[in-house]
């Protein structure tokens, strides 16, 4: 399995599919919590880290923030929804300069993280559903040249 990074170009909107229900099942919601832990402990020693909250405190909730919206995006609960209100996406990464190469840094950091999920038994087919829509969604958060 071959997860490559979608090209970026600033301001596209390209169409976008959320994932099949099937990732959710197969993941579990206690894995995709891992996924994001895993995923956020990766970019506190990325080139990305001064994008995130660096304290102990304010990473956890949005560890907790991130996983929510992915388990409700998948199909699950909507956990997001009832904490954080509707996740109006392109204004809450707004206060942040997302350029094309740290949307890059972040979207290669789950490949190694969803490869470690196929090894462990979730298909192929759900695999590249949570990819596609992480890689082709991500573009949409550039918002600075």
């Amino acid at each position: 399995m071959k997860l490559e990074i979608a090209y970026a170009q600033f301001g596209a909107r390209p169409a976008v599919t959320k994932p099949i229900p099937e990732f959710l099942i197969e993941a579990t919601e206690d894995g995709i919590r891992k996924l994001v832990s895993d995923h956020y402990d990766a970019i506190k020693t990325s080139d990305i880290a001064h994008l995130f909250p660096r304290d102990d405190e304010g990473l956890a909730k949005a560890k907790q923030h991130a996983a929510d919206f992915l388990i409700q995006i998948c199909g699950g609960p909507a956990y997001f929804n009832q904490t954080r209100g509707a996740p109006r996406m392109l204004g809450r990464h707004a206060p942040f300069r997302i350029d094309a190469k740290a949307r890059e840094t972040w979207v290669a950091l789950f490949i190694p993280l969803l490869e470690q999920l196929h090894e462990n038994g979730v298909t192929e087919t759900s695999i590249r559903s949570i990819w596609d829509y992480l890689n082709l969604f991500s573009i949409w958060m550039i918002n600075t040249q």
